[in-house]
């Protein structure tokens, strides 16, 4: 018996540039940034006010009551799932469909659905309110929405899947680290089908506070003049650190033997994935990059793939001066020659950093990269940091014809390293 092969059969999104797959599609396509100025309130006194707020606000989606009982993290994991849901197709599928609506047995489907941060807005929330009127006014939901399974655990209840749910927590990689999990769980046997990914919704005072004072932020786009469109700028020279974005991406991922039975569209396939760790330092990267090379070459030989078969890598590339450069490195170590054949990106340009929802949604992105065989862009790059050596798109580029094979690589704070390889299906 040979290796279960496991492919990608629906797709959902929301984020700060567009409220679904379709409009996140054109708008990557063409360029276009979600990051704005932050009007609350609260922003005021913060030294970083601008980032990448969800394109679509998930309240005007949901219930009214069921968006009240969830965390805005677990709101936006909840509308990606459900789109990837529909547009998997299964017999009868709609975003409100279960497994059983579905035909599909409950026991053969489920989770993984990450978070970086968890519920972070109603833990401070609800901690204010304890601080202002005492424990008596503290929700008695505040517990399940804020534990940072919540997201996995709520679209585990509303599809009624039963395999497994699961849950990384591994900072920035940890969409990306969901999709390895999924894809392992129906390689052994133990799922048809699973809801992977990752979301976030961090954008609050604290954590933009505590981001901005080590460092991590660019100040750029803050203040009288600034454009906060431009600041978000992978591999620029005048790059000087991330945008905080919000949202979720997740896929379906199956079975191909079970796609194939039921005549489902398939965008592409899981080939392989590498995890490895830096134990370097709990927030900088190895600046060799020997880490996230390991993890390269690990999904390189979990797909049986080739330098050469490598066409598009979806890179981490947040636009921190540090990190920038080490992926750089990672890929010359891993692809040697053939990096200078290799389209690469990086839709964080135009995003900003989701970090746990980061590597779902840039999964998302890769796959309709191989689909369409057409790579986005990266924007603001209008000076190449010389330190790296790239052929870096700036503007939508063709992918050859035949199989090929893209790279979607994660990297967290704690030193955790994750590339996903998805190719064509053949």
């Amino acid at each position: 018996m040979g290796r279960i092969r496991v492919v990608v059969t629906g797709l959902g999104t929301t984020n700060p540039v567009g409220g679904d797959v379709a409009s996140t599609w054109e708008g990557l396509l063409a360029g276009t940034s979600g990051i704005r100025p932050l009007t609350d309130e609260w922003a005021e006194a913060l030294p970083v006010r601008i980032a990448g707020r969800a394109a679509v606000d998930p309240a005007e989606v949901l219930e009214r009551v069921e968006a009240r009982r969830l965390d805005r993290s677990t709101q936006f994991a909840l509308i990606a799932a459900r789109e990837a849901w529909a547009d998997a197709a299964f017999g009868g599928s709609t975003p409100a469909a279960t497994t059983v609506d579905a035909g599909l047995d409950p026991e053969r489907v489920g989770v993984a659905l990450a978070s970086g941060i968890g519920g972070v807005s109603t833990l401070l929330a609800n901690y204010d309110t304890m601080l202002a009127k005492g424990p008596r006014p503290v929700s008695p939901l505040a517990v399940p929405m804020l534990m940072a399974n919540a997201p996995a655990a709520n679209v585990s209840l509303q599809l009624v899947a039963r395999a497994s749910v699961h849950t990384p927590v591994s900072a920035c990689a940890s969409g990306n680290e969901a999709i390895a999990v999924a894809a392992d769980q129906i390689r052994l046997g133990r799922a048809d089908v699973m809801v992977a990914g990752g979301t976030e919704a961090a954008i609050h005072p604290l954590p933009i506070a505590a981001f901005a004072n080590m460092r991590a932020l660019s100040r750029t786009g803050t203040g009288d003049g600034a454009d906060p469109a431009t600041v978000s700028r992978p591999w620029d020279t005048g790059r000087d650190g991330f945008v905080l974005g919000e949202g979720a991406g997740a896929l379906v991922l199956e079975r191909l033997e079970h796609a194939l039975a039921r005549g489902a569209r398939v965008y592409a396939e899981v080939l392989g994935s590498g995890l490895s760790a830096d134990a370097h330092d709990i927030a900088q990267p190895d600046p060799a990059g020997r880490g996230g090379a390991r993890a390269i070459r690990l999904a390189l030989a979990d797909g049986d793939l080739a330098a050469s078969d490598v066409a598009h890598v979806n890179a981490h590339a947040t636009s921190t001066p540090q990190g920038d450069v080490a992926e750089g490195l990672m890929l010359h170590a891993t692809l040697g020659a053939h990096v200078e054949r290799v389209v690469v990106t990086s839709t964080k340009s135009m995003t900003g950093h989701l970090l746990g929802g980061a590597g779902a949604l840039e999964a998302v992105a890769t796959v309709l990269a191989i689909h369409h065989r057409l790579a986005p862009p990266t924007i603001n790059l209008d000076q190449l940091d010389p330190a790296v050596e790239l052929d870096i798109a700036t503007k939508p580029r063709e992918l050859p014809l035949g199989d090929l094979a893209a790279l979607n690589n994660s990297f967290g704070f704690g030193g955790s390293n994750v590339a996903v390889a998805f190719g064509t299906v053949s």
